[in-house]
């Protein structure tokens, strides 16, 4: 249904807008990928397509923060995704100004701009870092948001402009709200490429907090969720969430990730906690776990990848990645 489409991607050379790029392409799209402006951004993007699909990608370098830049990146566009967004929780705590014009201030701009260009639909991006510590679990989209970072604010606030641009202006808007995300590509500053990383390195993984628990997708089926959402006519005005329906601790998650590099390999790996990484007491999210029952019922979507079969092609693309990465380094 959407081939030959004409798709504006925000965030495109992120992580999941990188993998959401390349299959939007292979649907036969014409994609125009808006991406923060810096000195190496025309090659980012590119770098990770194959030489095939680089002409059929407009690459537009500007800042979210910027109507006019995003205006004009919307012009003759059947469909924007959102995924433009500052996701560091840490970093959150240092610049909080930074992130919450980035997200929601840049989230209005992307709503404005479809809106003034008609676009036909708006996928707009949230995160289950909206909903907090759990309250009841599973959590399902009438969930109560909760702020517990000025990350999480920023976006509660994009989720509300969105939800008012559809009320007020009948915006044909929908709003995807993943879990945990991973898979190739990932940057440093999640948790799995954390862990990976510093097991594939060295002897020690350090870690913040080791009893919170979260739902990991891989970003596979998070690509294919946003597909089906822009696909289908019953997700305008809606809220899905998008995750596996199972949740790990961390302390877990860390011990599954080295014993499945240990199969390939003999070292002895110990996790240990270090107080530098754990977020404020009353920042700290202890418990995720998404109902997807909604996103099953509107789009017939669940997750399809097995937590285990995950991190494995995770560990396989990291292992041959390392350069990318420092492990040394705590990334915020």
């Amino acid at each position: 249904m959407l081939k030959n489409k004409r798709v504006l991607i925000t965030g495109a050379d992120g992580f999941i807008g990188s993998h959401l790029t390349e299959k939007l392409l292979n649907l036969g799209c014409s994609v125009k990928a808006f991406v923060k402006y810096d000195k190496g951004v025309d090659t980012k993007l590119l770098n990770i397509l194959t030489p095939e699909f680089r002409n059929n990608v407009m690459l537009v370098a500007g800042d979210i923060r910027d109507p006019d830049a995003v205006r004009q990146a919307a012009k003759d566009i059947d469909i924007i995704f959102h995924l433009a967004a500052i996701v560091s929780i840490p970093y959150s705590y240092v610049n909080p100004r930074e992130v919450i014009e980035t997200n929601t201030i840049g989230t209005l701009n992307v709503l404005m701009a479809g809106k003034e260009n008609n676009v036909e639909k708006i996928v707009h991006t949230s995160t289950s870092e909206v909903y907090g510590t759990a309250q009841y679990v599973p959590i399902d989209e009438k969930h109560p948001l909760q702020g517990q970072s000025p990350y999480s604010a920023s976006k509660i606030g994009a989720d509300k402009i969105a939800e008012s641009f559809h009320r007020s202006f009948n915006t044909p808007v929908a709003t995807i709200r993943p879990f945990n995300q991973y898979g190739p590509r990932q940057s440093a500053r999640a948790v799995i490429p954390t862990i990976i990383t510093q097991a594939l390195t060295g002897n020690t993984v350090r870690l913040g907090s080791l009893t919170p628990t979260r739902d990991f997708t891989f970003v596979f089926d998070t690509v294919d969720a946003f597909i089906r959402i822009a696909e289908s006519p019953n997700t305008v005005g809606e809220v899905l969430n998008i995750g596996s329906g199972t949740e790990i601790s961390i302390g877990d998650l860390a011990n599954k990730i080295i014993e499945i590099i240990n199969k390939v390999g003999d070292k002895s790996v110990s996790v240990v906690f270090e107080e530098g990484r754990k977020r404020p007491e009353k920042s700290e999210v202890n418990r995720l776990l998404a109902d997807v029952t909604k996103a099953k019922k509107l789009i017939e979507w669940q997750a399809k990848t097995p937590l285990d079969d995950g991190l494995k092609l995770t560990i396989q693309w990291i292992s041959k990645s390392l350069e990318k990465y420092n492990p040394e380094k705590y990334e915020i």
